[in-house]
């Protein structure tokens, strides 16, 4: 299945701006890569799993952090305060087991990062999601991505 069979060509690209954009203004590479891992992972996205995974390897993340990514919480001295943040953050705003993002999850996550680039966390987050229900909806299979 094509790219243009997966999804309007038009909403594909908003989605691709909406990414590139969030990553940019972000201005951490490896950290946006562990962002979108961990959404993929919660969202069972076989087809961004793959293709993060393939781009992070590629922007540094290390093996371990990368294996050790689905337990970050228990992986002590894997993930450094800021990066354990994002995902905190990734967790909340891809899950919203409350209906929101609970108040002590932004918080920490508005410790380490400025209004900007929280701005362009959260953008991504979004994004991510977005492009995994797409994919897992539409039963995309890992492969075939364009890095």
């Amino acid at each position: 299945m094509s790219r243009t069979d997966v999804l309007d060509r038009e909403v594909g690209r908003a989605l691709s701006a909406l990414s590139a954009t969030a990553k940019q203004g972000l201005g951490d590479p490896a950290l946006a890569e562990l962002v979108v891992i961990r959404a993929s992972q919660l969202n069972h996205c076989a087809f961004c799993l793959d293709m993060h995974l393939a781009i992070a390897r590629k922007h540094g993340v290390s093996e371990k952090q990368l294996d050790l990514l689905a337990a970050w919480e228990e992986a002590e001295g894997v993930f450094d305060e800021r990066e354990r943040a994002a995902l905190a953050l990734t967790e909340a705003v891809t899950v919203l087991t409350e209906g929101f993002v609970p108040d002590d999850v932004y918080a920490i996550a508005a410790q380490y990062f400025d209004e900007g680039p929280l701005a362009h966390l959260i953008g991504l987050i979004v994004a991510i999601n977005n492009w995994n229900r797409v994919m897992v909806a539409r039963r995309i299979p890992p492969g075939g991505h364009r890095p």
